[in-house]
């Protein structure tokens, strides 16, 4: 099967919102988006391709530093919106911040290291070498004081000294779905400071809505996702975005062209090597 080039832009016109008419106008039609995509960046990144709200609202062009362009109401957006359960929102994959949708979160949750008693769950993998000390100290001072703002959670963790551990604590405790922000303080010296919870604790049934899904099923379910929004991908750009082994790109991907969902050995027009082609335009 040879895919015009033409086709697969217009499948992103449309599943990235750049279409006329086609692009997000409110809040409200954000979230809407979100839960029709289940995962975009906020703001695009170069060595990915993803749908992102930035994109979606304000065209494809550069992020500007202009505070006050109009594509920035996208900010607001996501103030306004931590922690009110609408949306998950923080810094997962390729360590850029991104929205999930509440649908798809408790997929990516089953992938994480988490597995039952959050209270628990987490001296497993310090014990084994797999959480740092300073990750410990963070989410040691959240379970024990509650929600806290940057200022005083980084206080609470004995973290004053060291602004870089500290954020790469952050960094790693959102990258494993340990924390999230989850609104806004009036703190620090920008007067600007996010509020932090533990993820379990702020979404009380998503350990339970994890549990039944496997990794194999939640994989699927993303990879399946991630070519639905951009019509056609390789195997190298999967493994870019979500950072798995080869072999279980490999084994996925296998797996979803068996069930019909994607084609894979696809040429697109002017386009190097092979794709992996969603079934909605493989036909």
């Amino acid at each position: 099967m040879i895919l015009p080039y033409e086709l697969l832009l217009q499948h992103r016109a449309c599943t990235f919102r750049t279409a006329p008419g086609r692009r997000i106008a409110s809040v409200d039609e954000a979230v809407a988006y979100l839960d029709e995509r289940g995962f975009f960046f906020f703001y695009p990144i170069k060595t990915v391709l993803l749908p992102s709200l930035w994109v979606a609202v304000a065209g494809d062009r550069p992020v500007p530093d202009e505070h006050d362009d109009p594509g920035h109401v996208t900010w607001s957006w996501k103030d306004s919106l931590l922690g009110k359960r609408r949306w998950y929102y923080g810094r997962v994959l390729r360590k850029r911040n991104m929205f999930i949708s509440l649908q798809m979160l408790p997929h990516f949750y089953a992938l994480s290291p988490n597995y039952g008693d959050y209270r628990e769950d987490y001296l497993i993998d310090y014990e084994q070498g797999q959480l740092t000390q300073e990750a410990k100290q963070v989410y040691e001072a959240l379970l024990k004081e509650g929600p806290l703002d940057s200022i005083a959670l980084r206080k609470s963790a004995r973290l004053m000294g060291s602004e870089s551990a500290y954020n790469r604590a952050l960094d790693e405790l959102q990258r494993t779905f340990r924390i999230l922000p989850v609104g806004i303080a009036d703190a620090g010296a920008w007067h600007y400071s996010f509020i932090w919870d533990i993820v379990a604790r702020h979404y009380p049934d998503l350990v339970e809505r994890a549990h039944p899904i496997s990794e194999y099923q939640a994989r699927r379910a993303l990879i399946e996702r991630y070519l639905d929004a951009l019509g056609a991908a390789q195997v190298k750009d999967i493994q870019r975005l979500f950072g798995w082994e080869l072999s279980t790109v490999e084994h996925e991907v296998k797996k979803l062209e068996e069930a019909g969902v994607i084609q894979s050995g696809v040429e697109i027009e002017g386009q190097k090597g092979t794709w992996l082609v969603h079934s909605s335009l493989a036909k």
